[in-house]
């Protein structure tokens, strides 16, 4: 029979035990507490990281827009350097149409623009996209981007265009392009050369505009083009190089409705257009 003593050294002891359990169980939950707080902040992180992609390039990586890359429509750009070397006393401009040396074996060589010493900065240049879709007339602006002007003409007058696919399209209410131009259909094809951007800080890209795709380097303008059926809000980093007419909108808008596979997801953005459209002829019409 134990004594009073032994029961309560007895009662001590359990009442140890009890206190010990109770500061192990508190030590497991603040550590599980702290593991679980450090992965929330982890994969807060990685959505940030993710969110910060996703809107890196909104039209460009794809000769594009971001809407408009080369390489495949808009990342954070350097400064683009200046299509025009030099202004001529009879006002003409002196284009750098510079040759693509990068190895792209998607490039397609048809010499560059004659006379780009003294390329028109007057004017328009008005041209027909037959495609299969439908036609749309293109005015080219000789004043705001002469260069941008000069090459489109000149590669239409090569029919370089003739035959090719617009290979992206991106459906969102201040995102919403038709990118072509590019014979290869891949995204990364163009001529055998490049020039500058055409643009200030208040270049926009409003529905109806005509934009020159680039991959968001500076002297990346090739032959891909954006066609804006929204306002697009993208920065001033593509030469605005004309409009599209009201019927050629229309065009695009029903393009527009079908949508787009998604295949460029999420960056650059779009995909190919469920409706396909190929470009039969462009034609110089003045």
């Amino acid at each position: 029979m134990p004594t009073n003593k032994q029961r309560r050294q007895a009662a001590q002891r359990r009442l140890q035990r009890q206190l010990e359990r109770r500061e192990e169980q508190a030590k497991r939950r603040r550590r599980n507490l702290l593991i679980g707080v450090t992965a929330l902040a982890v994969l807060a992180v990685v959505a940030a990281l993710f969110v910060i992609t996703g809107l890196d390039d909104p039209a460009e990586t794809s000769d594009t827009a971001g809407a408009a890359s080369s390489d495949s429509a808009a990342e954070s750009a350097p400064a683009p350097a200046a299509a025009a070397t030099a202004t001529n006393a009879d006002g003409t401009v002196a284009c750098n149409f510079i040759p693509d040396t990068s190895g792209n074996t998607n490039l397609t060589d048809v010499g560059t623009p004659p006379d780009a010493a003294n390329t028109p900065t007057t004017g328009t240049s008005t041209l027909r996209m037959s495609t299969d879709q439908g036609d749309l007339t293109l005015t080219l602006d000789r004043e705001g981007a002469p260069c941008a002007a000069s090459s489109f003409t000149y590669l239409a007058q090569q029919g370089f265009f003739d035959g090719s696919t617009c290979h992206r399209e991106v459906n969102q209410e201040t995102f919403g392009v038709l990118q072509c131009g590019d014979p290869t259909g891949t995204g990364s094809g163009g001529p055998s050369y490049k020039f500058g951007q055409e643009v200030t800080a208040e270049t926009t890209y409003p529905r109806g505009t005509i934009a020159m795709a680039n991959s968001g380097q500076p002297n990346s303008t090739g032959s891909q083009f954006f066609l804006c059926f929204t306002d697009t809000q993208l920065s001033p980093d593509y030469t605005a190089v004309g409009t599209v007419d009201e019927a050629g909108l229309a065009v695009l808008d029903a393009i527009a409705a079908a949508g787009n596979d998604g295949s460029f997801e999420p960056s650059p953005g779009g995909g190919a257009p469920n409706t396909p459209v190929t470009i039969t002829s462009m034609t110089v019409v003045s």
